[in-house]
């Protein structure tokens, strides 16, 4: 493996020396990531590095996860999502890029972070894209999701993936496709309806009206464009800049010390993205406060127990009425006090509730701000809708069984596990730079920073065993009087 440093100079692990030793596609990614985010990458370790990825044992003393160097289809395979990727009485599927891969090394460039920080930690590894599936008890079945919400529809010129999750989504149906459309089993007819029309524009309408769908291919469109996310699409975007990494020797600007001060995370977001983000940052040892509406909790905890369980255990529970003075009043002390924020609405949810991402920066001395949208915080579809499942599809991630052409969603909504690692490692590389960070993660980003044209060669399949929530989820605000006295809000 080559040198590797930013493309831009000024990331928050400027200083950092560290070296990743081995050639496998999630240490090319780890090393991609540390790079992008400031670090000088080396191929091999020298007297000076900060710490070691090493796969080839290297025998250094210093700060170091030893990993072994494995293959594209070794990851998916014992990531788990193979077993969920295609027709439920078909051949499971590889995956048209390196998602597992990206995820193992996005959780490995984290644990050396938390090394070279002196926290003795080991994050799970690329099983998290499987685990919900694995507790929930879900199964490949294309061209449906595994979840069930989403299917693969084929239109004139490629396929559209549908996301009916809400009952708000079926209510859009018939105002999308301007025909009746029955509620209670749609899909018959909207493969009629779409079949002779082209993808891209039922999309774009599709976003209009709020409803989660993705198309695929989706050539280079106007939101990648405006973002600056032209190829090779990257994961991380810090400060409204686009982080790449380069090869080359790159600056050396002045070493110093990382360490790891007391964090307190304040976790705004649902579902698995966020909450995935917030619970590894648990396991590095920050606490973590989750904020849920009285009046709209989040949708998980009507979801499998145990996979709630697994991400919030261990946290915070805070419930406020964000209708009310009070809750509004709280919700921005809470935001005020945190030293790492992470949420997943678009833009003008927090907006029209007084909470403004730039202004909580601006008058912080440091803090990270995790931002995790559909598609993005900027640019012309900053407010689009969308989850893993459509999200991924629009990212390119769709395989193909060749025996009879189906289309299969990779995974299960596998943009959001993929967007949860990534913000991750984004908080614990902001967290140790310090200053301050606005880390935009769009869903459909992280998907398509993971695709390649190369297929993967074939793996057998293997069922991972999930991890185990180790203590029950706190009750809805549970803690509220608590955390509100203590931070002098009440």
């Amino acid at each position: 493996m080559r040198g590797l440093v930013a493309q831009r100079s000024g990331g928050p692990l400027t200083g950092m020396r560290v070296a990743v030793t081995g050639e496998g596609p999630a240490l090319r990614h780890a090393a991609r990531l540390l790079a992008a985010a400031g670090a000088t990458v080396l191929p091999a370790p020298d007297d000076d590095v900060d710490g070691v990825l090493d796969a080839t044992g290297t025998g250094h003393d210093g700060a170091v996860v030893r990993t072994e160097d494995t293959s594209a289809a070794g990851d998916w395979a014992a990531s788990g999502a193979l077993a969920l990727t295609g027709r439920r009485d078909g051949p499971p599927l590889a995956a048209p890029g390196i998602p597992a891969s990206a995820a193992r090394g996005a959780l490995l460039a984290t644990e050396l972070l938390a090394r070279i920080a002196g926290s003795p930690v080991t994050l799970p590894g690329a099983e998290v894209l499987s685990e919900r599936a694995a507790l929930a008890g879900l199964r490949r079945d294309a061209p449906r999701s595994a979840g069930g919400a989403l299917r693969l529809l084929r239109t004139a010129d490629g396929w559209l993936g549908v996301n009916v999750a809400r009952a708000s989504d079926a209510e859009l149906l018939p105002a999308w496709l301007e025909a009746p459309v029955p509620l209670d089993d749609p899909w018959p007819m909207l493969a009629e309806l779409v079949a002779e029309r082209a993808a891209a524009p039922l999309a774009e309408r599709a976003r209009l009206l709020g409803l989660p769908v993705g198309a695929h291919p989706a050539p280079a469109d106007e939101q990648l464009a405006a973002r600056g996310q032209t190829a090779p699409v990257s994961p991380l975007v810090l400060n409204g800049e686009v982080r790449r990494a380069v090869g080359g020797g790159g600056y050396e600007p002045r070493r110093r010390a990382w360490t790891l001060e007391p964090t307190l995370v304040v976790d705004l977001s649902s579902l698995w993205a966020g909450p995935l983000c917030g619970h590894l940052l648990t396991l590095l040892g920050a606490r973590v406060i989750k904020v849920e509406s009285t009046h709209r909790p989040d949708g998980a905890r009507y979801g499998s127990a145990a996979f709630y369980d697994l991400l919030h255990g261990g946290q915070e529970s805070v419930a406020l009425d964000f209708g009310t003075p009070e809750g509004r009043t709280a919700l921005a002390g809470l935001v005020g006090a945190a030293d790492i924020v992470i949420e997943g609405s678009r833009p003008r949810a927090l907006r029209q509730l007084g909470v403004v991402a730039e202004d909580v920066l601006a008058n912080a001395r440091a803090g990270c701000w995790v931002s995790i949208t559909a598609y993005g915080r900027t640019g012309p579809w900053d407010n689009a809708v969308g989850f893993g499942d459509d999200a991924a599809i629009a990212g390119g991630l769709v395989a193909f069984d060749r025996d009879t052409g189906t289309p299969a969603p990779c995974g299960d909504a596998i943009a959001d596990p993929l967007t949860g690692v990534h913000a991750a490692f984004a908080a614990v590389a902001c967290r140790l730079g310090g200053g301050t960070w606005l880390a935009d993660l769009a869903l459909r980003e992280q998907a398509a920073a993971t695709v390649c044209a190369a297929p993967a060669e074939p793996a057998a399949e293997v069922t991972p065993v999930p991890r185990r929530p180790e203590r029950p989820a706190p009750a809805l605000g549970e803690h509220t009087a608590a955390v509100l006295h203590e931070l002098g809000l009440a």
